[in-house]
């Protein structure tokens, strides 16, 4: 697999610990929404390489990733890069991606688990697709909500659903859920979920209890698709 060098463009904060990068590469990167790439700073040090899905649809013209920052090297590595500064990646990885032969897609997502969400959703946008989106996204509280402004334009649309589970009680408008994402909010908001194709991303102990509740409500295995985010 080859490495592509691309070139930084921007940084947009998504909330007070998230925020995107956006790259120009020479070479298009030709993914599948919901993959991921390795992102190199120093392909000699682990600490500076490390793998971070796309969010943005696979039909822009740059290529965008979201981290949640912490005091890690590598996230210091993302705060300090100035416009042109030069980045490698390699990819695109993973196989939990948009099957379009499924006209009903669930998402039940946990904090930065939304990223490769967005992916998904943006490309099913750009292409004006008849695909029915539900998307149930837990934080904690809403100001952890990452790309809630895209999400609240996307959901403007008849075919996409989206959903904010808020686990610190603090949510009181219509659109919000108070407490995490249990079989009443799913029961509730998706009427065809043995029929939907279920994506899990979040944390690993929040995609094994999701599962769990899928398979509690009758969906057979093959129609749930999971991503663990760790390090996060």
């Amino acid at each position: 697999m080859d490495i592509i060098d691309g070139s930084f463009i921007e940084r947009i904060d998504r909330t007070a610990t998230i925020a995107s990068f956006r790259f120009n590469v020479g070479e298009k990167i030709d993914f599948i929404p919901g993959q991921h790439l390795e992102v190199i700073f120093d392909k000699e040090k682990k600490e500076l390489r490390h793998f971070l899905s796309f969010s943005s649809s696979s039909d822009r013209d740059y290529i965008e990733i979201t981290k949640r920052l912490s005091d890690s090297p590598f996230s210091n590595c993302l705060r300090d890069l100035k416009r042109g500064d030069r980045v490698s990646f390699k990819g695109p990885l993973g196989n939990c991606v948009l099957d379009q032969s499924y006209k009903n897609i669930t998402f039940l997502i946990g904090g930065i688990g939304i990223t490769p969400v967005v992916s998904i959703v943006e490309y099913i946008v750009d292409r004006d697709l008849d695909i029915r989106v539900n998307l149930l996204y837990s934080n904690r509280s809403i100001d952890e909500i990452a790309f809630k402004d895209r999400f609240d334009s996307f959901k403007k649309r008849d075919n996409i659903n989206v959903i904010y589970a808020v686990t610190d009680g603090s949510a009181k408008e219509s659109g919000y859920y108070n407490g995490r994402i249990d079989k009443s909010l799913i029961e509730r908001e998706v009427s065809n979920i043995k029929e939907s194709l279920s994506y899990i991303f979040g944390p690993p102990k929040m995609v094994a209890a999701m599962k769990d509740l899928l398979l509690e409500l009758g969906l057979s295995d093959n129609k749930i698709k999971t991503e663990s985010f760790w390090g996060y």
